[in-house]
């Protein structure tokens, strides 16, 4: 089926050490069906100095970022609560280059608990 979160949802974690925790996706890695949450799963990484053509190089320390977590993981938030997601096909019009329009069919995302279009 693949993966119905897109960047930029609000997703809420239901498993894992940071349940509950809601935030906001900031990449969706597909291959790996792995979404990067803002705030959720940080893990702190040691950095070394690295000095390559004097002020370009970095500088060393911990740096905390966020690691991907697993998509079955995160629900959608939608209003007050979570959802899962559905598809429904909508028809729409659309345009030619010519000014002319014609009908066409386009996938919308729904909520599954409302309905309505997310």
């Amino acid at each position: 089926m693949g993966i119905s979160i897109k960047k930029g949802d609000t997703v809420r974690v239901i498993a894992g050490k940071d349940k509950g925790a809601e935030g906001k996706v900031i990449q969706v890695l597909r291959e790996e069906d792995r979404v990067i949450v803002e705030g959720v799963n940080r893990v702190k990484k040691h950095t070394k100095v690295i000095n390559q053509g004097g002020r370009a190089g970095s500088t060393g320390g911990i740096v905390t970022t966020e690691s991907p977590i697993h998509v079955s993981n995160v629900m959608l938030v939608d209003g007050k609560g979570v959802t899962r997601i559905g598809f429904k096909r909508v028809e729409v019009e659309k345009r030619r280059s010519d000014g002319s329009t014609y009908k066409a069919s386009r996938s919308v995302r729904i909520s599954r608990k409302t309905g309505d279009e997310i």
